[in-house]
């Protein structure tokens, strides 16, 4: 419950953030941010485009996912680094472009940004193109004022690490950083168990929307573990307002499973995996950091081309529930408003449902 006076303008002034005034906004997501013309926004990541699908692929699955955004009634945001400019929301030659960069790998010239590369990227200037991933589409997300972001899988603790240290910067990112991420949990290329371990370490609430409460494994809905918490889109927008009004300086993990008709292909998805995996090793692929995870996305295609579907499958789904829950946290802050100028008004303030 919402209570009056100083805990209401707290929430309304959780509410509503100004976007820093170095990032460039699309008209769409300058409209969507503006008081007057307030509209659900979900942020999407670039490094998919830049390298984790090959060109054409790559361009037709970014432009589903923002029509899957634009579906549900929210306003979709991918986030990138072009020519010095820090951009939230692309036209349709920017993301040509950014898809581009993928037609030959070995000669991507795209930069994975994370938090530490940001800066970097955009110092370099004109003809630099940076694909932002997990991390770095956090932090700038942040930075416009968007709270929910919806991606394929994060980053997380990479088999071996006891030895390389090969830790994901998306889990420190998640730890600082209040933007809620919609995925189906780590790559399955990944330690899952030590990932959670990490993610309980750095104090980041994970709720699944599997109704088992296991979290999933990104090409299965099942990974074997449980995670604290289980929701629906209500509980997921409550969460997400509240986490905001409280000032709590961490992100929050949405697991979403894959859809069914695509996990039954899983297990021998999840086979591939562990041979690309063992490939990786045997080839000393594993120490190249920013290589590793590219490399391995690549051999799993090769190795299972129905990988691409699956992946394709569970970023859209992943969208659309982030862009389903982006609407109802708007219809929640909009409560909050209301109840607000109620108050202010000398009537009795209402309290979100």
């Amino acid at each position: 419950m919402l209570r009056p006076t100083r805990t209401l303008r707290q929430a309304a002034r959780a509410v509503a953030r100004a976007p820093h005034p170095s990032l460039t906004l699309s008209n769409a997501v300058r409209s969507a941010l503006t008081a007057s013309t307030k509209t659900p926004l979900v942020a999407l990541e670039s490094t998919i485009i830049t390298h984790g699908l090959p060109y054409p692929y790559n361009l037709e699955v970014a432009r589903e996912l923002e029509q899957t955004v634009v579906d549900q009634g929210a306003v979709p945001a991918t986030i990138a680094l072009l020519d010095g400019q820090a951009l939230v929301g692309l036209n349709s030659q920017q993301l040509e472009r950014l898809a581009r960069c993928a037609v030959d790998q070995s000669k991507n010239d795209a930069i994975k940004a994370s938090r530490r590369d940001i800066a970097h990227v955009l110092a370099k200037g004109s003809d630099t193109v940076g694909g932002t991933t997990v991390s770095g589409t956090m932090v700038l997300a942040y930075m416009a004022g968007i709270k929910i972001f919806a991606t394929g899988g994060i980053g997380g603790v990479h088999r071996g690490a006891e030895s390389t240290m090969d830790i994901s910067a998306d889990l420190s990112e998640l730890g600082r950083t209040p933007v809620a991420v919609f995925c189906s949990g780590p790559k399955s290329i990944l330690d899952i168990p030590r990932t959670l371990e990490v993610l309980e370490t750095f104090g980041v609430s994970v709720t699944t929307f599997n109704p088992t409460g296991e979290f999933p494994a990104f090409y299965t809905s099942n990974s074997g573990l449980h995670v604290p918490y289980a929701g629906n889109d209500t509980q997921a927008a409550k969460s997400i307002l509240v986490n905001a009004q409280l000032g709590l300086q961490s992100g929050q993990v949405f697991a979403n499973p894959i859809p069914t008709e695509f996990d039954r292909i899983g297990a021998q998805i999840q086979q591939r995996v562990e041979q690309a995996v063992r490939e990786s090793i045997e080839q000393g692929i594993d120490k190249r950091g920013k290589e590793v995870t590219p490399w391995l996305l690549k051999r799993l295609a090769e190795l299972i081309p129905e990988s691409k579907q699956s992946n394709r499958a569970l970023v859209v789904n992943n969208a659309k529930k982030a862009a389903q829950v982006a609407v109802e946290l708007d219809r929640m802050e909009k409560e909050v408003e209301r109840a607000v100028d109620t108050h202010a008004l000398g009537g009795i303030p209402s309290t979100v449902s």
